[in-house]
């Protein structure tokens, strides 16, 4: 379907919705004292008073609307809207109960099951030296309901793998404030504009109308989030991201390599957390302060803007260098991104322990 509304009006609604419905979340949060207060226990804590939970809420809000005015619902829709419900009732559900980490990555297994289960996949991968490997086999028939289904069983494992990483990946960088909706709105931007340049085929404008209201959902709560924040985007706006971006890089033709590319310094940074726990003895669920984001923050004593707008930066940078990639060029990016993240975590790690500077503020 081609969009009937100017393409700036669907990116500027969902952010008006988003950016209203924000502070009503925060006056019912705070009535209901679901307000994260600062711990000195807790490893990850960067803010040194109560902040609001519940942001999710917020940019689900934008988001649903705009999926209500300017998306027909279709089978795949559907599907689409179930899971994004799935996600931010877990939000929801955190954020009054801090609920285990173990119980929080099986129901995103359900999040992301909602949209395989209406045959959205990931039917072939275009991998460097190795060119297009097809993942439509084996296939498992079931009859459902009266109906027949097919389980493309590597396609659909390779999918929810490929939805649950994305969601954990894009919600260890909301350590700052700004940091995540930063950086999904540029993600976003980039994924709609991949599709922009395939819009000769109609089946990528759903992907370009959800890239728009993805990115005017976190565009529009963003304000509220940026230095000093008066809301967080709680574990729910930081599945949502990834929940969105993931499916929108398969329904485009699946551009997964793009999107690994765009969101290269979170995506690697999370997959070094993993290795230095999981090396440690440690479980990879659980959080700490070996993030980038807080190496610059305790490490280096950059501010809290500087390293939310030095992570939209580097986004966009490889968003712009991304729409110009092929399939061999994005591995050797990744490959290049993940050699500079070493090197910046073993130069910190070193050299880079500067003196702690009296006075620094945090913005």
């Amino acid at each position: 379907m081609i969009p009937t509304s100017p393409l700036w009006l669907i990116f500027l609604s969902t952010a008006v919705i988003s950016f209203a419905a924000t502070p009503i979340i925060i006056k019912i949060y705070r009535r209901i004292g679901a307000v994260d207060v600062p711990d000195i226990k807790k490893l990850m804590t960067t803010h040194r008073y109560p902040v609001t939970r519940g942001g999710g809420l917020a940019v689900f809000a934008g988001i649903l609307f705009g999926i209500w005015l300017f998306l027909p619902i279709d089978k795949h829709l559907s599907g689409i809207v179930i899971g994004a419900m799935i996600a931010a009732g877990i939000g929801f559900l955190d954020d009054l109960f801090n609920l285990n980490p173990y119980l929080r990555l099986l129901m995103l297994f359900a999040a992301a099951g909602a949209v395989i289960a209406v045959g959205i996949g990931i039917p072939f991968i275009n991998l460097p030296f190795l060119g297009i490997v097809n993942l439509d086999q084996p296939r498992l028939a079931l009859s459902v309901f009266g109906g027949n289904r097919s389980i493309w069983l590597l396609a659909d494992a390779f999918a929810l793998v490929w939805i649950v990483g994305l969601m954990n990946f894009v919600n260890w960088s909301k350590g700052l404030d700004g940091q995540l909706p930063g950086i999904v709105v540029i993600a976003s931007l980039v994924v709609g504009a991949l599709s922009l340049k395939f819009s000769a085929d109609i089946t990528q404008w759903p992907v370009i109308i959800l890239a728009l209201i993805t990115a005017g959902a976190y565009f529009g709560f963003l304000p509220w989030n940026f230095y000093p924040q008066r809301i967080m985007p709680g574990y729910g706006g930081g599945i949502l991201g990834g929940y969105f971006l993931a499916v929108m890089s398969i329904l485009s033709n699946t551009k997964v390599g793009t999107l690994l590319v765009v969101l290269g310094v979170p995506i690697v940074d999370a997959l070094f957390i993993i290795i230095r726990r999981v090396a440690g003895g440690k479980s990879p669920v659980w959080g700490d302060r070996g993030h980038l984001h807080h190496k610059l923050l305790d490490d280096l004593h950059m501010s809290k803007r500087s390293v939310a707008i030095t992570y939209w930066a580097v986004t966009a940078i490889l968003g712009l260098i991304a729409l110009r990639l092929k399939a061999d060029q994005k591995f050797y990016t990744m490959l290049a991104v993940s050699l500079i993240i070493g090197g910046i975590l073993l130069w910190i790690k070193y050299f880079g322990r500067l003196s702690k500077q009296p006075g620094r503020k945090d913005g």
